[in-house]
């Protein structure tokens, strides 16, 4: 690696999706770190295929309190961060049948304590979603402080500040192997080999295979395929300013998206670490959710696409030094949250790599390191 002085640096990034890009822009300023990226391009994997919304009432109670933490910098990125805005109004609609009511009031007591959402029913529910089909959802949860999410301005958002600050970016450049001399890291590359005391692994659907490199505890780290694709917009109904609809129990979601939808079956099929490609059943499966719950006929699936999401058992991201190999920092299990919550995330992680005091706006959120932590874990199994 020539672009590295002596293959020497002070932090190794493994993975440059949104994890890696956002908690290396973090380090960057204070340290020499070198971020690796296994594709010729960095975010081809799920970072590349987000339909991200920013959603405060979305995900368990750390990934909650991460997003809330995250809301500032979406509003007020550093100056020279992008050219447009990171945010677009998209309020969040969670709808539920009659017999999904007990899931909607419980999900709603929960959030009410968090932030302020409205419940609907009746004439009100199909003020704000005329798509539904009369006599299909009973009752909603209307959360208007949800948001687009411009992914891509802010993943390159987060490589510009990297490069800025004197970071270098390597791709085409998988780890091969990890091997601990003395107070290094050894990080062995198809490009070649760098060494440095500490190695994030932010390597998303690959971050139990980098760990075992490492011989690292493992984590029970399972990507799972999520499934999406693009219909032609409703006909007649007016639809840019509606809100992402989703099931109370993640069964679909419906999103308007420069004039067509995006449907998704809300699938989470576990899947090796790979580049996911969708299955016609989930496309099936999608069509046939979307066209009982709304006033839609699907003849044509204009396009379709599917990620990894990667999940520990308990659904929540596990950030923090590993017990078992010295120097080894895991920052993986985002799940279907990475990019909501990845500013947030990237300054809890940034101060606890570099064990610094934590960043305030974080804890004022009431987050808890330890809901996050490699060690709750090991208490768990």
């Amino acid at each position: 690696m020539a672009t590295v002085e002596d293959n020497q640096a002070d932090i190794v990034v493994i993975g440059a999706g949104i994890a890696g890009a956002s908690v290396a822009a973090e380090l960057a300023g204070s340290a020499k770190v070198v971020m690796l990226e296994m594709e010729r391009q960095p975010g081809y994997h799920t970072t590349g295929r987000s339909a991200a919304v920013f959603a405060p009432c979305y995900g368990p109670t750390p990934i909650r309190e991460l997003t809330r933490a995250s809301e500032s910098f979406f509003r007020n990125p550093p100056v020279g961060f992008t050219d447009t805005s990171l945010f677009a109004p998209r309020p969040i609609l969670m709808i539920a049948r009659p017999e999904q009511r007990g899931v909607l009031e419980a999900l709603t007591e929960a959030l009410s304590r968090e932030t302020r959402v409205q419940r609907l029913s009746g004439d009100e529910l199909a003020a704000h979603q005329p798509m539904l089909r009369p006599d299909y959802a009973s009752d909603g949860m209307l959360d208007e402080m949800g948001q687009d999410i411009d992914v891509h301005a802010l993943h390159q958002g987060y490589l510009r500040q990297f490069r800025a600050l004197g970071g270098t970016l390597e791709t085409g450049a998988e780890v091969t192997a990890l091997e601990r001399e003395g107070d290094d890291w050894c990080v062995i590359t198809k490009k070649g080999t760098l060494r440095a005391p500490v190695v994030v692994n932010a390597a998303g659907a690959w971050a139990d295979v980098v760990g075992q490199m490492a011989g690292a505890e493992r984590i029970a780290l399972t990507p799972k395929r999520r499934t999406a694709m693009m219909i032609a917009d409703h006909p007649t109904i007016a639809t840019a300013d509606l809100p992402i609809t989703i099931d109370v129990e993640e069964q679909f979601y419906l999103k308007p998206d420069a004039g067509r939808l995006l449907i998704s079956p809300a699938d989470e099929t576990p899947s090796a670490p790979c580049d996911a490609q969708p299955e016609e059943l989930d496309i099936a499966i999608c069509a046939d959710r979307i066209m009982t719950a709304f006033d839609l006929d699907i003849r044509r699936i204009e396009n379709s696409w599917s990620g990894l999401r990667s999940f520990v058992p308990d659904g929540v991201p596990v950030v923090g030094y590993s017990d078992v190999a010295q120097g080894f920092f895991w920052l993986a299990g985002q799940g279907g949250y990475g990019i909501q919550s990845a500013p947030g995330l990237a300054q809890y992680a940034a101060a606890a790599i570099q064990k610094r005091e934590m960043p305030a706006r974080v804890m004022e959120t009431g987050f808890d390191p330890a809901s996050v932590s490699p060690e709750r874990l090991e208490v768990a199994a």
